[in-house]
C-alpha cells in the first residue's frame, strides 16, 4: 500500500474505518488521505433550508465543501490519535461513489477505506450501495465496514465491532456475495 483513501460521509461518519487506514498507513510507511464526501443532494436540502430561514447569504458549495473537510478533520483526529502517521484531510461535494474515485484517482491511491452502511431494501433501493460501486469500480483494494445506517458507535478505538472489516482485492469484486 502507497497512498490510502479513508473516507467519512454523512450516513457513516466512522473513526474506526479511519483508525484502520491510520493503522495500516502507519504500519506501511504510506499515505493516509481522509476525505468526506457530502452528497449533492444533501447540499442541496441544506442550501434550501437556509434560503427558506431568511438567511442573508445563501450557503455555497465552497462553505459546504469547507463544512467537510471540517467534519474530515474532526474524525481524523480522534481516529487517528496514538498512531504516528501523518494524513491529510479534504471535503467535496458530489455524488459519493464518484467523488471518491475521482480522489483516489487524481491522488493515486491504491486503497480506499469506506464505511458501508447497512441500509434495509428499500433505503438501499433510495440510496444506491456506494460500497458496491467502488467494489465494482475501483482498480485497487477495497477495505468496508459494515456500520448500521444511523450508527456512530462504532468505535474510535479501532475496534470492528461484530463483523470486522470487509476487505476485497482488485479482482475479488464479483465473488458470490449478493450484498456486495
Amino acid at each position: 500500500m502507497d497512498h490510502a483513501l479513508a473516507i467519512v460521509t454523512d450516513e457513516g461518519r466512522s473513526p474506526a474505518v479511519v483508525h484502520e487506514a491510520a493503522a495500516l498507513a502507519a504500519a506501511t510507511g504510506a499515505r493516509l488521505t481522509v476525505l468526506a464526501v457530502t452528497p449533492e443532494e444533501a447540499y442541496q436540502h441544506h442550501r434550501e433550508v437556509m434560503d427558506e430561514s431568511g438567511a442573508s447569504e445563501p450557503y455555497t458549495i465552497d462553505q459546504a465543501q469547507e463544512a467537510a473537510e471540517y467534519t474530515a478533520t474532526e474524525v481524523a483526529a480522534d481516529a487517528v490519535d496514538g498512531l504516528d502517521v501523518d494524513y491529510e484531510v479534504a471535503g467535496i461535494v458530489g455524488d459519493p461513489a464518484d467523488s471518491v474515485l475521482r480522489a483516489a484517482e487524481s491522488l493515486g491511491c491504491d486503497h480506499v477505506f469506506f464505511p458501508n452502511v447497512r441500509h434495509t431494501p428499500a433505503g438501499k433501493a433510495l440510496f444506491g450501495d456506494v460500497g458496491q460501486e467502488l467494489l465494482l469500480r475501483f482498480d485497487g483494494f477495497v477495505t468496508m465496514k459494515s456500520v448500521d445506517y444511523g450508527s456512530e458507535a462504532d468505535g474510535a478505538d479501532g475496534t470492528d465491532g461484530p463483523d470486522g472489516p470487509d476487505e476485497r482485492g482488485p479482482s475479488d469484486a464479483s465473488e458470490d456475495d449478493p450484498d456486495a
